[in-house]
């Protein structure tokens, strides 16, 4: 029987690896060869899942934070992921560096001045563009789009596989977190595969946007420092060498590649915030850091569920842009991202783990888009720079940035820190996602195969080479968030799961300890 089961298993991995990379392989194709057309297909699928299901958005993404919270001050605070006697396998600032990595990656940098900006150059009507009011609306939704909800996804999805990979020993899949509501056959059959699927077509698509838009922000610095030309040529020999680098490192394992990368990239990510604090507004930058949380945390709900009655409003446009897309985005990500963090976090309590994921990371992102999102309108409300100028710097945000930088002290060195945190952002997130398909197509093993990692590792980077050389980064993007949808309901539905294991397990714990009080009495 055994040998039956893992014959079936080794079956079920490679039919979910075969049949991933198919799907993967002909919309892609499909992109390059008719961009035009795919990004119009792409672009209403996504405006109707938007119009339609908004609110759906909006509403689940507020549950996950209550949720996550509930779990980590609720009374199942105190359970381990992993055997009662475990610790922890990496000290709080590696997990803290590794997760940060893997969760916000070459976004964090893409948008940090660029969000902001936007919305300072172009506010939401009646607000008057380059005014103070302006300034503060864009820190205010910078702040809230990287804050606890995204966040909250993230170690939802995560807490439910920790827990049932590293307290269960089921495997790492997305799909391991219905076993309470379906049951282990049913989720070893056709729907737990469908599931796993989808999750490792998310990333894909996800993660090679990612690297897509991050090799033209990196070539954008090399042009800025040394003049480099902003070519397809050029951005392909920055996705090979890069290649070579994250593949190398998801090959020598967690401890010897990943964690070092991301440790590395958490002194250098550090490092230029503190550069922009110390020689950028820095008065300016605490002010609005109290400002905008002040505003974050009060209209919270209000933020949360706020959407006009009328259809096609100002508000309701733009809420479709910008909040709505970023709540797809990060839903997209959430296989990935949870699995990653679920990988890492064996022997830490669920309190640690939510209040890792959920609380340190979002005040680590609110300074971030603060100070970043201050050092670029702060040109504009000063005077230093015109409207027009910083509306020019907003239409290429790959290049906001290096735009803004040269206009303060030390902006040459803040630039070449940032291109060079843009490589490790770059290769913390594709050797985390190179690590994770290759658990996704193993069945959920936790030391994936080194030639699964590297298969993946390069579909990851031709993925991205063929969408550049075609421009069809931008509907990949929309299709990955659009494919996402049911992740949705996967997520709702695993806050259900995680509860009722918990409560079984503390049921059949109760059991226990009574059988053993009921020995003793007879004794």
């Amino acid at each position: 029987m055994q040998s039956i089961k893992k014959i079936s298993t080794a079956e079920s991995s490679n039919s979910i690896f075969v049949i991933s990379i198919g799907i993967t392989a002909m919309i892609a194709l499909y992109a390059v060869l008719a961009t035009e057309n795919f990004t119009m297909i792409t672009q209403n699928i996504m405006n109707y899942l938007s119009e339609k299901f908004g609110w759906l958005y909006l509403l689940s993404m507020f549950v996950f934070v209550v949720v996550a919270l509930m779990l980590a001050f609720g009374r199942y605070g105190k359970i381990k992921l992993g055997p009662d006697d475990s610790v922890p396998e990496y000290s709080t600032l590696s997990w803290f560096g590794m997760l940060f990595g893997a969760g916000m990656g070459i976004g964090l940098v893409f948008y940090g001045v660029a969000e902001p900006l936007t919305h300072f150059v172009n506010p939401l009507a009646p607000i008057e563009p380059g005014s103070l009011e302006a300034a503060k609306f864009g820190l205010k939704k910078a702040i809230f789009h990287q804050g606890f909800h995204p966040w909250a996804n993230y170690s939802l999805i995560g807490l439910a596989i920790a827990y049932f990979q590293h307290k269960k020993n089921k495997p790492g899949l997305i799909s391991t977190i219905f076993i309470p509501i379906l049951g282990e056959e049913r989720v070893a059959g056709p729907i737990g595969k469908a599931i796993d699927i989808l999750a490792v077509f998310a990333t894909v698509a996800g993660i090679a946007t990612s690297l897509g838009l991050g090799t033209m922000q990196i070539n954008s610095g090399l042009n800025y420092l040394f003049g480099i030309p902003v070519s397809i040529l050029t951005q392909l020999i920055i996705i090979a060498i890069i290649t070579v680098i994250f593949i190398g490192t998801a090959v020598s394992g967690l401890e010897k590649g990943i964690k070092r990368i991301s440790d590395l990239n958490l002194v250098l990510a550090f490092s230029l915030l503190g550069l922009v604090i110390i020689f950028g507004p820095t008065v300016n930058i605490f002010n609005n850091f109290m400002d905008g949380f002040g505003s974050y945390m009060s209209n919270f709900i209000y933020d949360s569920f706020h959407m006009d009655a009328v259809k096609d409003s100002a508000y309701n446009n733009w809420l479709k842009g910008w909040t709505i897309f970023f709540w797809a985005w990060w839903i997209a990500w959430g296989p990935f991202v949870g699995t990653f963090i679920a990988r890492i976090s064996k022997g830490r309590t669920i309190k640690e783990f939510v209040l890792g994921v959920m609380i340190a990371p979002t005040f680590a992102c609110m300074i971030w888009m603060v100070s970043f999102g201050t050092f670029g309108t702060d040109l504009g409300l000063s005077g230093k720079v015109a409207l027009s100028s910083l509306a020019t710097a907003v239409s290429s945000p790959e290049t906001s940035l290096f735009i803004v930088a040269k206009h303060y002290p030390l902006g040459t060195l803040m630039s070449l820190i940032t291109t060079v945190l843009l490589i490790t952002f770059f290769v913390t997130s594709a050797n985390s996602a190179t690590f994770v398909l290759g658990m996704f197509t193993s069945n959920g093993d936790l030391n994936p195969s080194n030639k699964k990692k590297v298969i993946w590792g390069l579909i990851l980077s031709f993925l991205a080479v063929g969408l550049l050389m075609a421009g069809g980064l931008k509907p990949l993007q929309l299709c990955s968030v659009a494919g996402a949808f049911p992740f949705i309901f996967i997520n709702l539905l695993a806050c259900v799961s995680i509860f009722k294991a918990l409560k079984s397990d503390e049921s059949i714990n109760a059991d226990a300890v009574n059988e053993i009080n009921i020995d003793e009495a007879s004794a």
